[in-house]
């Protein structure tokens, strides 16, 4: 990573502050009152002994002082305590917002774009490389404040005591952030890549875990093993080389704060022996003087000690956004827009396509042009080969896909609609059924009103009664992760009942029979069918030796709509479809 990118990142780091500003502010200030606290803590310790050892005072007239002193620790205590907790909340606060941030970026994109990476890669940009910027905002960055303001206060304290012991501190502070920052180039730039191995192996570590049966049916086990492995191991060396890094910087911090102090401690030594005369003013150095310098010069390097101990998190922080900042600033250039038109509808929708090309997110067509219209409450099939463009054009009425052209819904164009509103006019079902609520019942009703008597229809009309005795809780059965709980036969009747039981007025089916088992195809595509001549549908579908009930029929090939018909009129004409139906035949046979 070169320099100029670091500058940019730690300058998009500290633009995020304004999430937690509050807590910032307020853990600075409590830094601030411990450190005056260390000031007085030091002085009340330094004049007790001068008092006892040098002025022979009686214990019992320093009593004042002894509780002043004890006070200090306390209040010690209890302000490192809240800067602990100001300091996690502010950095909770900061990363709340980032997740929301890259939540809301993700959701804007939609689900054809997100498909493009691995899983694995968004859980890590999510959960492992925001959670790494903890640390930067709940004690780096108000370290850094602390690390200049501290020391100017001892410095404030010190000098008018003895100039020599200050200068000799105020010389050798700036050696301590010199090397940090020298260490720290090569740990942030140890970091990036870590995240990069990390993303890389979390996204193909979850995408084995998924293939795990195809791997096994293709004997690939041992290899894709040896494999991750492999990778594994790779991760390790690299970690290590991040902690050796952290460490060289400690290492470095350490030595030169050591010296310093070493060399107040000399200089004072040698002024006690009566060998150097300079730097108290001419009243001499007394007890008093020397004793709190030394109390306060390893507390002058603390502050920078701390911000050097804490510059592995700058570094882990600065790996972690140069993927998050990549991601905010990475916008496709063509992206489906949200729309502010509000929209709603009575009754079943149609819609109107004018030279309508469906755009990839990088502004590539993918299917195109398009003239086609849908009227209120048709049912129509799309069939085609593989590629043919079909999905895309699902994505675009979903309004997942970006378009050009035009494509009006109910006289309105899609890309004006507020997409949360013609999401609610939709239903849809596609080739894998997710069920991410708690129970069977919970993935059925969603966020729609209870109706009892349609949710009894539903579980009788798509089958679902017929495994329902066999669940160890019935209707209130948790599916588990991803629906392992359920075959996906079962899994799809649930998801069928839950598109047929919203309220809505265009159904979308991209395959819903697809990879079912006898039973369950005909139990899905008989609640399908009576849905369908309640509403507009569109279904996708490569059985077309099942359509001769629907309404219309629509060809796609290589992205365009080749012929548009009923049954018996595209079965009797020479064309794609006549020729995918005698494939199909020649395969039954």
């Amino acid at each position: 990573m070169d320099k100029s990118r670091q500058q940019h990142l730690t300058r998009w780091l500290r633009q995020q502050r304004r999430f937690a500003g509050r807590w910032l502010r307020l853990n600075t200030l409590l830094g601030m009152v411990s450190a005056l606290l260390i000031i007085a803590q030091s002085g009340l310790l330094a004049s007790l002994l001068q008092a006892l050892i040098i002025d022979q005072q009686p214990r019992e007239t320093l009593t004042v002082s002894i509780v002043l002193l004890l006070l200090c620790f306390v209040l010690r205590a209890l302000i490192n305590y809240a800067r602990e907790l100001t300091g996690y909340r502010a950095g909770q606060a900061i990363r709340q917002a980032l997740r929301q941030q890259v939540l809301d970026r993700l959701s804007a994109l939609g689900p054809a774009w997100i498909q493009g990476k691995p899983a694995g890669s968004w859980a890590t940009l999510l959960l492992e490389q925001i959670e790494e910027m903890q640390e930067y905002y709940a004690r780096y960055l108000p370290q850094m404040t602390l690390a200049v303001l501290i020391p100017c206060c001892i410095l404030l304290t010190i000098f008018p005591l003895n100039w020599t012991a200050g200068l000799i501190l105020f010389a050798t502070a700036p050696l301590i952030p010199l090397f940090m920052a020298l260490v720290g180039m090569g740990a942030a730039e140890a970091n990036r890549r870590n995240f990069l191995v990390l993303a890389r192996l979390s996204g193909n570590f979850l995408d084995r875990l998924r293939g795990r049966e195809t791997l096994r049916l293709f004997h690939r086990v041992e290899a894709e093993q040896q494999a991750v492995a492999d990778a594994t191991t790779d991760f390790r060396q690299r970690t290590m080389d991040v902690l050796r890094l952290a460490f060289l910087s400690s290492a470095v911090l350490e030595f030169f704060a050591s010296l310093a102090i070493a060399v107040v401690a000399v200089y004072f030594g040698f002024s006690y022996l009566g060998e150097l005369h300079f730097g108290d003013y001419g009243q001499g150095v007394t007890l008093f003087t020397g004793f709190l310098v030394l109390i306060l010069a390893p507390e002058f390097f603390q502050p920078l000690r701390d911000l050097g101990a804490f510059y592995h998190a700058k570094a882990q922080a600065v790996g972690g956004a140069d993927a998050i900042e990549a991601f905010m600033q990475a916008t496709p250039d063509v992206v489906p827009q949200d729309g502010q038109q509000p929209f709603t509808a009575d009754r079943a929708i149609a819609l109107d396509a004018d030279e309508l090309r469906v755009c990839a997110p990088d502004g590539q067509v993918l299917c195109g042009p398009l003239t086609f219209t849908i009227a209120a409450g048709e049912q129509i099939a799309l069939v085609g080969q593989s590629g043919a463009g079909k999905t895309a054009l699902m994505n675009a009425l979903l309004g997942f896909l970006p378009y050009q052209g035009s494509l009006k819904a109910n006289g309105i164009e899609l890309r004006d609609i507020r997409r949360s509103d013609w999401h609610q006019q939709l239903s849809w079902v596609g080739q894998n059924p997710q069920l991410p609520a708690t129970t069977l019942r919970d993935n059925i009703v969603m966020n729609a009103a209870w109706n009892g008597e349609r949710f009894a229809t539903l579980l009788e009309s798509c089958g679902i009664n017929e495994f329902l005795p066999r669940l160890p809780r019935g209707i209130e059965t948790q599916p588990g992760d991803g629906g392992n709980q359920l075959s996906v036969g079962q899994a799809q009747r649930v998801a069928v009942a839950r598109a047929l039981y919203k309220s809505s007025h265009f159904l979308l089916l991209d395959e819903p029979a697809a990879s079912l088992d006898a039973l369950s195809e005909h139990h899905v595509m008989l609640a399908l069918n009576q849905a369908a001549a309640r509403q507009t549908t569109l279904m996708i579908t490569h059985q077309i030796d099942t359509l001769s009930r629907w309404q219309t029929l629509w060809v796609m090939e290589a992205g365009e709509l080749v012929q548009q018909g009923n049954w018996q009129q595209l079965s009797q004409q020479p064309g794609a479809f006549s020729e995918m139906l005698k494939h199909r035949q020649q395969e039954i046979r």
